[in-house]
Protein backbone atom coordinates (compact mmCIF):
# COMPACT_ATOMS: atom_id res chain seq x y z
CA UNK A 1 0.00 0.00 0.00
CA UNK A 2 2.99 2.29 0.49
CA UNK A 3 3.46 2.60 -3.28
CA UNK A 4 -0.24 3.07 -3.98
CA UNK A 5 -0.46 6.67 -2.75
CA UNK A 6 2.31 8.16 -4.94
CA UNK A 7 1.08 6.27 -8.01
CA UNK A 8 -2.52 7.33 -7.41
CA UNK A 9 -1.55 10.96 -6.95
CA UNK A 10 0.55 10.93 -10.13
CA UNK A 11 -2.26 9.39 -12.21
CA UNK A 12 -4.83 11.71 -10.64
CA UNK A 13 -2.74 14.79 -11.41
CA UNK A 14 -2.40 13.67 -15.02
CA UNK A 15 -6.15 13.04 -15.36
CA UNK A 16 -7.03 16.43 -13.89
CA UNK A 17 -5.91 18.01 -17.15
CA UNK A 18 -8.69 16.21 -19.00
CA UNK A 19 -11.21 15.89 -16.17
CA UNK A 20 -10.91 19.06 -14.04
CA UNK A 21 -12.89 19.16 -10.83
CA UNK A 22 -13.52 21.28 -7.75
CA UNK A 23 -10.97 21.99 -5.04
CA UNK A 24 -13.16 20.07 -2.61
CA UNK A 25 -12.84 16.89 -4.66
CA UNK A 26 -9.11 17.40 -5.15
CA UNK A 27 -8.74 17.88 -1.41
CA UNK A 28 -10.68 14.70 -0.71
CA UNK A 29 -8.44 12.68 -3.02
CA UNK A 30 -5.27 14.11 -1.51
CA UNK A 31 -6.58 13.42 2.02
CA UNK A 32 -7.33 9.83 1.02
CA UNK A 33 -3.71 9.29 0.08
CA UNK A 34 -2.40 11.10 3.15
CA UNK A 35 -4.43 8.68 5.27
CA UNK A 36 -2.85 5.74 3.45
CA UNK A 37 0.61 7.17 4.07
CA UNK A 38 -0.24 7.75 7.74
CA UNK A 39 -1.37 4.15 8.08
CA UNK A 40 1.43 2.45 6.19
CA UNK A 41 4.45 4.78 6.27
CA UNK A 42 4.57 5.76 9.94
CA UNK A 43 5.20 3.93 13.24
CA UNK A 44 1.57 2.80 13.00
CA UNK A 45 2.79 0.21 10.49
CA UNK A 46 5.42 -1.19 12.86
CA UNK A 47 3.07 -1.29 15.84
CA UNK A 48 0.17 -2.76 13.88
CA UNK A 49 2.16 -5.50 12.18
CA UNK A 50 4.16 -6.58 15.22
CA UNK A 51 2.51 -5.65 18.48
CA UNK A 52 -1.14 -4.57 18.63
CA UNK A 53 -4.25 -5.89 16.89
CA UNK A 54 -6.08 -2.64 17.66
CA UNK A 55 -3.59 -0.62 15.62
CA UNK A 56 -3.62 -3.09 12.75
CA UNK A 57 -7.40 -3.02 12.72
CA UNK A 58 -7.25 0.77 12.50
CA UNK A 59 -5.01 0.35 9.45
CA UNK A 60 -7.63 -1.94 7.94
CA UNK A 61 -10.39 0.57 8.62
CA UNK A 62 -8.39 3.27 6.86
CA UNK A 63 -7.70 0.99 3.89
CA UNK A 64 -11.23 -0.41 3.60
CA UNK A 65 -13.46 2.52 4.54
CA UNK A 66 -11.99 6.00 5.02
CA UNK A 67 -9.41 6.18 2.22
CA UNK A 68 -11.67 4.58 -0.44
CA UNK A 69 -14.56 6.90 0.45
CA UNK A 70 -12.39 9.98 0.01
CA UNK A 71 -10.74 8.62 -3.14
CA UNK A 72 -14.10 7.98 -4.81
CA UNK A 73 -15.35 11.39 -3.68
CA UNK A 74 -12.27 12.92 -5.27
CA UNK A 75 -13.23 11.72 -8.76
CA UNK A 76 -15.20 14.15 -10.88
CA UNK A 77 -18.54 12.91 -12.26
CA UNK A 78 -17.06 13.07 -15.77
CA UNK A 79 -14.07 10.92 -14.78
CA UNK A 80 -16.33 8.45 -12.96
CA UNK A 81 -18.51 8.15 -16.06
CA UNK A 82 -15.43 7.59 -18.22
CA UNK A 83 -14.21 4.83 -15.91
CA UNK A 84 -17.59 3.10 -16.04
CA UNK A 85 -17.64 3.35 -19.84
CA UNK A 86 -14.07 2.27 -20.56
CA UNK A 87 -12.94 -0.07 -17.78
CA UNK A 88 -14.20 -3.64 -18.28
CA UNK A 89 -16.74 -4.74 -15.66
CA UNK A 90 -16.58 -1.35 -13.89
CA UNK A 91 -20.27 -0.65 -14.36
CA UNK A 92 -21.20 -4.11 -13.08
CA UNK A 93 -18.84 -4.13 -10.10
CA UNK A 94 -20.05 -0.73 -8.91
CA UNK A 95 -23.72 -1.74 -8.80
CA UNK A 96 -25.08 -1.62 -5.22
CA UNK A 97 -25.96 -5.32 -5.12
CA UNK A 98 -22.49 -6.24 -6.37
CA UNK A 99 -20.14 -3.81 -4.66
CA UNK A 100 -21.64 -4.19 -1.17
CA UNK A 101 -21.43 -8.02 -1.05
CA UNK A 102 -17.86 -7.91 -2.36
CA UNK A 103 -16.88 -5.48 0.42
CA UNK A 104 -18.64 -7.53 3.10
CA UNK A 105 -17.11 -10.81 1.93
CA UNK A 106 -13.65 -9.21 1.75
CA UNK A 107 -13.97 -7.93 5.31
CA UNK A 108 -15.31 -11.24 6.60
CA UNK A 109 -12.72 -13.39 4.79
CA UNK A 110 -9.66 -11.52 6.03
CA UNK A 111 -10.95 -11.51 9.62
CA UNK A 112 -11.19 -15.29 9.85
CA UNK A 113 -8.51 -16.04 12.50
CA UNK A 114 -6.52 -18.56 10.45
CA UNK A 115 -6.54 -16.26 7.41
CA UNK A 116 -5.71 -13.18 9.49
CA UNK A 117 -2.76 -14.92 11.14
CA UNK A 118 -1.52 -16.31 7.82
CA UNK A 119 -1.48 -12.86 6.25
CA UNK A 120 0.50 -11.44 9.17
CA UNK A 121 2.98 -14.29 8.92
CA UNK A 122 3.51 -13.42 5.23
CA UNK A 123 3.86 -9.66 5.39
CA UNK A 124 5.87 -9.38 2.19
CA UNK A 125 3.17 -10.99 0.04
CA UNK A 126 -0.23 -12.00 1.39
CA UNK A 127 -0.62 -8.96 3.64
CA UNK A 128 -0.19 -6.65 0.65
CA UNK A 129 -2.97 -8.53 -1.13
CA UNK A 130 -5.17 -8.12 1.95
CA UNK A 131 -4.71 -4.37 2.10
CA UNK A 132 -5.12 -3.95 -1.67
CA UNK A 133 -8.40 -5.89 -1.66
CA UNK A 134 -9.62 -3.79 1.26
CA UNK A 135 -9.04 -0.61 -0.72
CA UNK A 136 -10.48 -1.97 -3.96
CA UNK A 137 -13.63 -3.35 -2.33
CA UNK A 138 -13.99 -0.13 -0.32
CA UNK A 139 -14.07 1.84 -3.58
CA UNK A 140 -16.80 -0.49 -4.84
CA UNK A 141 -18.73 0.06 -1.59
CA UNK A 142 -18.72 3.86 -1.83
CA UNK A 143 -19.12 4.21 -5.59
CA UNK A 144 -22.96 3.89 -5.65
CA UNK A 145 -23.21 6.54 -2.94
CA UNK A 146 -20.96 9.10 -4.63
CA UNK A 147 -21.49 8.39 -8.33
CA UNK A 148 -24.50 6.07 -8.40
CA UNK A 149 -27.75 6.96 -10.08
CA UNK A 150 -29.95 5.47 -7.37
CA UNK A 151 -32.31 7.83 -5.47
CA UNK A 152 -31.52 9.32 -2.09
CA UNK A 153 -33.80 6.95 -0.18
CA UNK A 154 -32.08 3.94 -1.74
CA UNK A 155 -28.68 5.35 -0.80
CA UNK A 156 -29.80 5.74 2.80
CA UNK A 157 -31.10 2.14 2.85
CA UNK A 158 -27.86 0.93 1.25
CA UNK A 159 -25.75 2.57 3.96
CA UNK A 160 -27.95 1.22 6.72
CA UNK A 161 -27.58 -2.28 5.27
CA UNK A 162 -23.80 -1.87 5.01
CA UNK A 163 -23.53 -0.89 8.67
CA UNK A 164 -25.93 -3.58 9.85
CA UNK A 165 -24.14 -6.36 7.99
CA UNK A 166 -20.58 -5.25 8.80
CA UNK A 167 -21.01 -4.39 12.49
CA UNK A 168 -21.01 -7.98 13.85
CA UNK A 169 -17.24 -8.29 13.20
CA UNK A 170 -16.36 -5.46 15.56
CA UNK A 171 -18.95 -6.51 18.12
CA UNK A 172 -17.66 -10.09 18.15
CA UNK A 173 -14.09 -8.96 18.71
CA UNK A 174 -15.25 -6.77 21.59
CA UNK A 175 -17.34 -9.47 23.26
CA UNK A 176 -15.40 -12.71 22.74
CA UNK A 177 -13.97 -14.01 26.06
CA UNK A 178 -10.53 -14.89 24.65
CA UNK A 179 -8.05 -13.59 22.11
CA UNK A 180 -8.69 -15.30 18.76
CA UNK A 181 -5.67 -14.18 16.73
CA UNK A 182 -2.63 -16.27 17.71
CA UNK A 183 -0.23 -13.86 16.01
CA UNK A 184 -1.00 -11.24 18.64
CA UNK A 185 -1.83 -13.60 21.50
CA UNK A 186 1.65 -15.10 21.23
CA UNK A 187 3.34 -11.80 20.42
CA UNK A 188 5.25 -9.38 22.66
CA UNK A 189 2.38 -6.93 23.09
CA UNK A 190 2.86 -3.26 23.93
CA UNK A 191 2.03 -0.69 26.61
CA UNK A 192 1.08 -3.41 29.07
CA UNK A 193 -2.09 -4.38 27.17
CA UNK A 194 -3.07 -8.02 27.38
CA UNK A 195 -4.05 -9.72 24.08
CA UNK A 196 -7.69 -9.84 25.18
CA UNK A 197 -7.78 -6.16 26.17
CA UNK A 198 -6.10 -5.26 22.89
CA UNK A 199 -8.74 -7.26 21.01
CA UNK A 200 -11.57 -5.62 22.94
CA UNK A 201 -10.18 -2.16 22.13
CA UNK A 202 -9.94 -3.21 18.48
CA UNK A 203 -13.55 -4.39 18.41
CA UNK A 204 -14.94 -1.31 20.17
CA UNK A 205 -12.91 0.97 17.89
CA UNK A 206 -14.14 -0.78 14.76
CA UNK A 207 -17.77 -0.84 15.86
CA UNK A 208 -17.65 2.76 17.04
CA UNK A 209 -16.09 4.22 13.90
CA UNK A 210 -18.49 2.31 11.65
CA UNK A 211 -21.44 3.57 13.67
CA UNK A 212 -20.18 7.17 13.43
CA UNK A 213 -19.18 7.14 9.76
CA UNK A 214 -22.08 5.18 8.35
CA UNK A 215 -24.65 6.95 10.49
CA UNK A 216 -23.36 10.37 9.47
CA UNK A 217 -23.55 9.57 5.76
CA UNK A 218 -26.86 7.73 6.24
CA UNK A 219 -28.31 10.76 8.03
CA UNK A 220 -27.26 13.04 5.18
CA UNK A 221 -29.00 10.96 2.52
CA UNK A 222 -32.03 10.20 4.68
CA UNK A 223 -32.62 13.90 5.40
CA UNK A 224 -32.12 14.64 1.73
CA UNK A 225 -34.70 11.98 0.91
CA UNK A 226 -37.21 13.57 3.31
CA UNK A 227 -36.56 17.00 1.83
CA UNK A 228 -37.12 15.67 -1.68
CA UNK A 229 -40.41 14.09 -0.57
CA UNK A 230 -41.57 17.37 0.92
CA UNK A 231 -40.65 19.26 -2.26
CA UNK A 232 -42.47 16.70 -4.37
CA UNK A 233 -45.57 17.04 -2.17
CA UNK A 234 -45.40 20.84 -2.44
CA UNK A 235 -45.11 20.62 -6.21
CA UNK A 236 -48.09 18.27 -6.33
CA UNK A 237 -50.33 20.62 -4.36
CA UNK A 238 -49.22 23.53 -6.54
CA UNK A 239 -50.37 21.95 -9.80
CA UNK A 240 -52.96 24.29 -11.44
CA UNK A 241 -56.47 22.91 -11.44
CA UNK A 242 -55.78 20.38 -8.71
CA UNK A 243 -58.07 20.64 -5.70
CA UNK A 244 -56.63 19.79 -2.32
CA UNK A 245 -59.21 18.47 0.14
CA UNK A 246 -58.56 19.65 3.66
CA UNK A 247 -60.18 17.43 6.32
Amino acid sequence: MLLVAPVQLAVYTFLLRRFPTSRLRVGAFVLSNLLLLAAFATPMETIGLNYLLSVHLLQNVIAAEWAPALAVLGLSPALAAAIEARVPLARTLTLPFVGLPIWLLTYAFWHVPTVYDYALEHQDSVLHVEHATYFFSGCLLWWPIVHGRIPSGAKAAYLFAAFLLASPIGLLLALLPRAVYDFYADGPGLWGLSPLTDQQIAGVTMAGEQAAVFFAVFAYWFLRFLREQEEAADDLTAVPGRTTIVP
